[in-house]
């Protein structure tokens, strides 16, 4: 059976209304829907999306929250919980600016330290990759990019909240980054050393002594600088640096470097 232009027109026509109509309903029926929302229903739904790893919507979902009840108590802990969203959505920059947020207005709140590890946990450096593992990578040759930044949220986790559920594993977080800064900076004083950069060579050594007091580095950084020393022609110096090699490792500041040289990084 053939239908002619006028039927197939008229046809065509019934067709679009009753999908413009259809999708009238459907808008209508989410806008509905919408406004039935309430705050705990809003933040029942992104918490169980947040518990079951589905980050991008539980970050619309705590989005909208916050949107239309921003002075609500779930709104506010749903500040909190976003940013953990984000870090899992691999969002760094969203999750940093969250936390950021969520200290400066809630100074006081009970899980404010949450924040901070958080914080932390977003500028955290993990362990090398597989490849660099498989090549022994010299991991204290790599800039600490954001390691500073971690370090001192962590600490303000581990001195001002020493009873939270996160202060231990900031401060081993912190024994790392401070083993990865000091490794750092005793790069670089070896690179200057190694062109005759003695001023500059000691001057970061000294930094890594006294900043990062305990690291592995620190022993050649001693070394180091007592070496500076001896090509600068600054014998009391060095005699007092070697005095404090002594007193802290004994032996001879040519002994094998390996020990102050360890994979400090194999924690994580």
């Amino acid at each position: 059976m053939f239908l002619t232009g006028t039927v197939r027109g008229g046809v065509v026509a019934l067709c679009v209304v009753l999908l413009a109509v259809s999708v009238s309903g459907c808008a209508a029926h989410r806008e509905k829907v919408a406004k039935k929302a309430t705050p705990e229903s809003l933040y029942k739904k992104a918490h169980h999306d947040l518990e079951t790893y589905n980050f991008n919507a539980a970050i619309k979902g705590y989005e909208a929250l916050t949107a239309r009840f921003p002075f609500t108590d779930e709104a506010r802990q749903a500040r909190l919980d976003i940013i953990y969203a984000y870090y899992r959505a691999g969002e760094g920059e969203s999750a940093t600016d969250a936390a950021e947020t969520f200290i400066r207005e809630n100074p006081s709140h009970p899980r404010v330290d949450y924040a901070w590890y958080l914080k932390g946990l977003v500028e955290f450096e993990h362990q090398p990759n597989a490849i660099e593992r498989l090549f022994r990578a010299d991991m204290s040759k790599r800039p600490p990019s954001n390691a500073r930044k971690s370090f001192a949220a962590f600490k303000t986790v581990v001195e001002q909240y020493p009873k939270s559920d996160y202060a231990h594993d900031s401060l081993q977080r912190m024994v790392y980054l401070r083993n990865r800064l000091a490794g750092y900076e005793v790069h670089v004083a070896r690179y200057y050393f190694k062109r005759g950069a003695y001023v500059a060579a000691a001057q970061r050594a000294k930094g890594a002594i006294e900043q990062y007091d305990g690291a592995p580095a620190v022993r050649e950084a001693l070394g180091i600088l007592i070496e500076c020393y001896d090509r600068m022609k600054l014998p009391e110096l060095a005699a007092q640096s070697r005095q404090v090699y002594a007193a802290n490792y004994g032996g001879d500041t040519r002994t094998s470097q390996a020990d102050s040289r360890r994979h400090w990084w194999l924690l994580w």
